[in-house]
């Protein structure tokens, strides 16, 4: 079996491990990914110091069996396996990690720091074409590109989009190798479109470089990401009454039962943590009218109380917000232009029938993870998307697939060999965005393209030995 892995980021570079662990000679295993993050993906390899884990160290483990391994492989002392550490030191684990197993590999491993640009049908096998004009031919492949591109901000004109002062993604480099976030003035009134984690990071990033000038933040609902506790939650279990909502197919009942206990739970956080193990189980089973509701009306509200912050991170914001120079704001972005000297907005807070002009001297985008096909700007998706061989999640929540991970054409029939992995998966698992989640989703694609391995190998007839008639 040749299988190639589209996407080096933790997803892809994951499943890559756990295949070079177990399978056997004649396997080929082909990871490709960007040169930039290769083996650590965005989240890790282009973060930077002042960038925390949104996890404390004893929780990250790659391996499902062994979540305490990052913090070992750190040799970290009792207190700092709780603390939430700097995202890079994540990124090299699992570039190291992926090394060591590639290392010890039976099977043939192969590591490609290249774009892959096309993937295309080549009879009932496949052909990955990389950056730079090479083909890759697998019998399988798995797309594992993680959060697609931000979409384009709505109401940002052609000549802001070209203008230094907008800023589509916080850690972009010039052709030079200078960062845009360099070139914002200390004094600079700063609008970032997007309240989650990736405005945390950006503002982190702004304090850092010595800005002191204003900074709003601005998204539909105004919410911040709460903060995880000082110290680790003691564990809860689930009562009967919640258990049962969560059987009903039905987000108000569950909605109703969370809001009876929430009382007399000893922290909020707990509870929502205790939710975690059976939320895609609970999702799988909601008909698309309350998935509909769910996105609607609560969406929000759970990821800013689900992806929480380091404690530490959230202080800075706060402190900020004490200060005066953090505001956030709840409404919308109409439109903005480039001005004479400054980027000129139209912002309509929520609830507010009128728009008001504004005027910021840096538009920055940092509205997060997007899995939508139908819109993305990524090239690899649309042209899988285009030629029929991913179809949408109705939702814009990444791509459908068979319980298996398998892709589901246009017609919804199910493209034998091509499987994804990662934040594509929101549409079937909803709860697919975190190393809990991910580790134990790619351990168990690895044991079905293994068992799939031995069941062709069987199934293979027996080759003729030299003399024989």
């Amino acid at each position: 079996m040749r299988i190639t892995i589209v996407g080096a980021g933790f997803s892809g570079g994951v499943l890559a491990t756990e295949l070079a662990r177990h399978a056997a000679p004649g396997t080929e295993i082909h990871l490709v990914g960007v040169p930039d993050s290769f083996g650590r993906g965005v989240a890790y390899g282009e973060a930077r110091v002042e960038h925390l884990l949104n996890v404390r160290a004893s929780e990250l483990g790659a391996d499902p069996d062994d979540p305490d391994g990052f913090a070992a492989w750190l040799h970290l002392g009792e207190s700092a396996r709780r603390t939430f550490l700097p995202r890079l030191a994540y990124g090299e684990y699992l570039h190291s990690r992926l090394l060591d197993s590639v290392l010890a590999a039976r099977a043939s491993v192969r590591l490609y720091a290249r774009e892959a640009v096309s993937i295309e049908r080549d009879g009932k096998a496949f052909r990955v074409t990389l950056a730079g004009g090479r083909d890759l031919a697998s019998d399988v492949v798995v797309l594992a590109v993680g959060a697609l591109p931000p979409q384009r901000l709505h109401g940002v004109g052609p000549r802001l989009l070209v203008d230094p002062k907008y800023i589509a993604w916080p850690w972009q480099r010039s052709l030079a190798g200078d960062e845009a976030m360099d070139r914002i003035a200390p004094a600079a009134r700063v609008l970032i479109v997007g309240t989650g984690l990736t405005m945390a990071d950006t503002v982190a990033s702004l304090q850092r470089r010595g800005h002191r000038g204003p900074i709003t933040v601005l998204s539909r609902h105004g919410l911040l990401p709460q903060p995880h506790a000082d110290a680790p939650l003691p564990p809860i279990a689930l009562p009967p009454a919640v258990l049962h909502a969560m059987n009903s197919g039905s987000v108000r009942a569950l909605l109703r039962a969370l809001r009876q206990l929430l009382p007399i739970v000893p922290d909020w956080r707990s509870l929502v943590d205790a939710l975690r193990p059976y939320l895609q189980s609970y999702w799988k089973t909601l008909p698309k009218a309350q998935r509909a509701r769910f996105l609607r009306h609560l969406r929000s509200h759970w990821e800013a109380a689900r992806h929480r912050l380091a404690p530490e991170t959230h202080a800075m914001l706060q402190a900020l917000r004490a200060e005066g120079r953090l505001q956030v704001r709840a409404g919308r972005l109409l439109r903005a232009g480039v001005g004479a000297d400054a980027v000129e907005t139209l912002i309509r807070g929520r609830g507010q029938r009128h728009a008001v002009a504004e005027r910021y001297d840096v538009l920055i985008r940092a509205t997060g993870l997007d899995t939508d096909i139908e819109r993305t700007s990524h090239v690899l998706v649309s042209q899988m998307r285009d030629d029929g061989l991913l179809s949408a999640d109705p939702f814009g929540l990444g791509v459908r697939v068979t319980p298996q991970f398998e892709a589901l054409n246009r017609h919804g029939l199910p493209v034998q060999g091509l499987y994804c992995l990662g934040p594509l998966l929101r549409g079937q698992l909803w709860e697919i965005t975190a190393v809990a989640e991910l580790r134990v989703a790619a351990r168990n694609l690895a044991h079905h393209l293994l068992r799939e391995r031995r069941r062709g190998a069987q199934a293979e007839p027996a080759r003729p030995r030299a003399g024989s008639c």
